[in-house]
């Protein structure tokens, strides 16, 4: 019986759109399994609190959509998206009433961490000025890089620990802080090697890109790569759950956007013992805890200069900030979580009904916890924001297990697909000459469980979908 499609992608989130969308281009048959009903995987947005308030389930800033190599050459505006650009990308309030703040201008920047200012010019402008070269190479397997010396003169910064760099290259608190906070989206304790890299890829990114929301929520960019698959002649099929290979009509190729444990489920009769071996020991992270709330008025920030930051940092100085993730990566639940705070609605005002608005935060817990972090986080926020919570007209709360009940592939609560360290960050899933490759014919994995990992870029459906195409002969 002849394939009837020359390649199915199972889920639908960014990197399983992604793949979708080059094998589209490249003139291959392809459908979509989402078992939902809508698309998005982690780009999807909902009313969780109150009729009219619009929340990001999961993923609500885009600095990596808007800087991936491939996401950029796509027409997604044509397809409804519109970028929001806040006045500054990210802030970081301290006790005092000071904040560190990240602006589309490395000179403005620098200006607010003190001492630090003129180091941190030196090291960050070179880096930001070579981002379009050294991006593609370090947003994918590990490989030759097509531009070697910009690569290494990231690599030699990147391949450090926050705290290590943090240490080398600034004096003072304030700038020591702001790359904490940027290093602690790795979810790994800050002592840890490539932490650096994680803090100045963000870093890079607000000088070049900004830190941008897309209107209306996270579902629109989802919808509008949607509908760009489906005008280069995709298909897209809902609410279609696979359990098995069995479930899947005619085809020359499969890519599996699910996590090592989805995959060996679907498919680990195909493969042989060490593959399989390596796929169950591959290794998950922390877990997160999320709020939504429905506010009466945008959150009163102390430092005035905070109110125009999409998204905000809370756990002032670098040692309460490693303090805590440190204790995170240990089993435990800190008493003060660093915790990152998102405020859309003070720039996009579809978000909420006239003069409300909406808000999220997230900090990270152990894998696969259940407890409840309101009081925490909200205390975190109160800190820096007093009379927060006498806005509050609602909230929703997940833990790190509803996380993974609303996602299979966040297990434990890990957004991140796995965690991204030395270990795991070029050679996820298993150790392979091409990661996103099975020893199995035509089955591939295009999720954050490939390099580079987690983020919305798209880039490990992009490079999934060329290790497949090398195989399909371009359709």
């Amino acid at each position: 019986m002849p394939a009837r499609y020359d390649a199915l992608v199972v889920g639908s989130g960014p990197n399983g759109l992604a793949a979708a969308i080059c094998l589209a281009q490249a003139g291959c048959s392809v459908r979509v399994l989402e078992g939902s009903e809508t698309v998005g995987g982690g780009m999807r947005s909902a009313e969780l609190t109150l009729p009219g308030f619009v929340h990001d389930i999961c993923s609500a800033v885009h600095p990596l959509a808007a800087g991936s190599p491939f996401f950029r050459t796509l027409p997604l505006s044509r397809h409804g998206v519109e970028w929001i650009y806040p006045p500054a990308a990210m802030a970081h309030p301290f006790d005092d009433g000071s904040a560190a703040v990240l602006l589309e201008s490395i000179e403005e920047t620098a200006s607010t961490l003190g001492e630090d200012a003129g180091v941190y010019e030196r090291l960050v402008k070179p880096l930001a000025a070579r981002w379009e070269k050294f991006a593609p190479d370090i947003l994918g397997p590990f490989r030759l890089p097509d531009n070697p010396l910009a690569v290494f003169r990231f690599a030699r910064h990147a391949v450090h620990s926050a705290e290590g760099f943090a240490a080398r290259h600034f004096r003072g608190n304030t700038a020591r802080s702001f790359i904490a906070g940027l290093a602690a989206h790795s979810m790994l304790p800050l002592e840890q090697p490539v932490t650096a890299g994680i803090a100045l890829v963000l870093n890079i990114l607000g000088h070049v890109f900004n830190w941008p929301l897309p209107r209306g929520g996270s579902q629109k960019l989802a919808d509008a790569l949607s509908g760009y698959l489906l005008s280069q002649g995709g298909e897209i099929e809902t609410g279609r759950y696979v359990n098995s290979l069995e479930d899947l009509p005619a085809h020359r190729a499969v890519l599996l956007d699910v996590g090592p444990r989805q995959l060996l489920k679907i498919a680990g009769e195909k493969f042989a013992d060490r593959y399989r071996h390596q796929l169950e020991n591959y290794r998950y992270g922390m877990g997160a805890f999320k709020i939504d709330w429905a506010l009466s008025e945008p959150a009163p920030f102390r430092p005035e200069k905070c109110r125009n930051a999409g998204t905000l940092h809370l756990g002032g100085s670098i040692d309460e900030i490693a303090r805590a993730e440190r204790a995170v990566w240990n089993g435990e639940h800190p008493q003060k979580p660093f915790v990152i705070f998102a405020q859309p609605s003070v720039f996009d005002s579809s978000r909420a009904p006239a003069e409300k608005h909406t808000a999220w935060a997230y900090c990270h817990v152990p894998n696969g916890s259940m407890m409840d972090m309101t009081e925490r986080i909200e205390k975190q926020v109160e800190r820096f924001a007093p009379g927060f919570r006498n806005l509050i007209l609602s909230r929703h709360t997940m833990t790190a297990q509803d996380l993974e009940r609303y996602n299979p592939n966040y297990v434990g609560g890990d957004i991140n697909g796995g965690i991204q360290n030395w270990r795991q960050l070029f050679t996820r899933p298993a150790i392979r000459l091409s990661p996103y490759s099975t020893p199995a014919d035509g089955i591939y994995l295009c999720s954050s469980s490939t390099p580079p990992g987690g983020g919305v870029h798209g880039m490990c459906g992009y490079h999934a979908a060329q290790a497949a195409l090398q195989c399909l002969g371009g359709g």
